[in-house]
């Protein structure tokens, strides 16, 4: 964790969120610093949103400190609010306006000047590549593009950070792709810090640090680098003819936990597999009907962490912290 620091834009100190004497978000600390991309990587129900929603002032926190732009969060909303951009999980825009349209009434919401609208417009629909499109309605967009044309609004009144939480979510993964190059490009070309959240966790390797959030709790904050770096090795998957020996064999040669994993597989952590794997099949007890070998993933390390895999599922808060409540939270 890093210490509060005036190059910190945002800062979190034992943040606490209940709902019905539930806590969805459990005692959390951690700064962003200014012009970074932060991660937030999770399952659904872990207390992303929620947190987003507190730090945004969309919603009130049970306890704790949170300040943006030096301002806190309980007492200075509105200038908070001029200091934020926003892209919701769920579809914000008006389908039956067209894309100008619809940055032209955020615009006036944030008191933004005729003449200096207009060519803000145009420059955000340059930037995500909306221009041809802008004088149609949104209904006749795709996925893809209503999300970016929520990026662009987002940042039509120049906000020192955009939140984007989960905003690839329901996008095919071409789509997803084609969202996370212009966020790329915005961080290189715009003096911005970048506040995301997702349960992918493929996107959060562009992340300047990324926290892991489980439970309420942030078990891990580091770069994606340093995350994958605490697994150890390279992660060796095996299918075998009978994995009790195998295991057995497995802790003698290579001194590594061995987790089950799908398909009647097992695997560990190896520091060289390519020099590791020929000795092992040579000298191997049982037969191996299968082996692989890959770099430890974000997803490797949430599994390191907690026993089990983020799943790309969508659950809800309310269905999680229920899940909690009876002891089966599962993601």
């Amino acid at each position: 964790m890093n210490d509060i620091n005036t190059n910190n834009i945002i800062e979190v100190k034992n943040l606490v969120k209940e709902f019905k004497g539930l806590r969805a978000v459990d005692d959390i600390t951690f700064t962003v610093k200014e012009d970074e991309i932060f991660g937030f990587l999770g399952p659904n129900g872990a207390g992303k949103t929620t947190t987003i929603n507190i730090i945004c002032t969309l919603l009130s926190k049970t306890s704790g400190e949170v300040t943006l732009c030096g301002h806190n969060v309980a007492r200075e909303r509105n200038k908070i609010r001029n200091c934020i951009g926003m892209v919701f999980q769920d579809p914000s825009l008006d389908d039956r306006l067209t894309a100008l349209e619809n940055l032209y009434f955020h615009g006036l919401l944030y008191n933004i000047p005729r003449r200096t609208l207009k060519e803000r417009s145009e420059e955000v629909l340059e930037m995500v590549n909306l221009s041809s499109r802008k004088k149609s309605l949104v209904m006749t967009y795709s996925g893809g593009m209503k999300r970016r044309l929520e990026i662009a609004r987002g940042l039509l009144h120049y906000p020192k950070i955009l939140f984007l939480d989960e905003p690839t979510l329901g996008l095919d993964p071409q789509t997803r792709n084609k969202i996370w190059d212009y966020i790329i490009k915005l961080k290189k070309s715009k003096n911005i810090t970048i506040f995301l959240t997702s349960h992918y966790m493929e996107e959060t390797e562009i992340c300047d640090r990324i926290a892991i959030i489980d439970r309420g709790k942030i078990i891990a904050l580091d770069t994606p680098d340093n995350l994958k770096n605490t697994i150890g090795g390279d992660i060796i998957t095996i299918l075998s003819e009978e994995n009790i020996k195998l295991k057995k064999y497995i802790k003698e040669i290579a001194g590594s936990d061995v987790h089950d994993a799908k398909d009647g597989k097992i695997r560990f952590e190896v520091k060289n597999s390519s020099s590791f794997i020929p000795k092992f099949i040579k000298n191997s007890p049982v037969k191996i009907l299968s082996i692989s070998a890959r770099k430890p993933t974000l997803n490797d390390v949430f599994l390191d962490l907690t026993g089990r895999e983020i799943r790309e599922e969508n659950v809800s808060a309310r269905d999680s912290l229920r899940m909690r409540m009876g002891g089966r939270m599962r993601h």
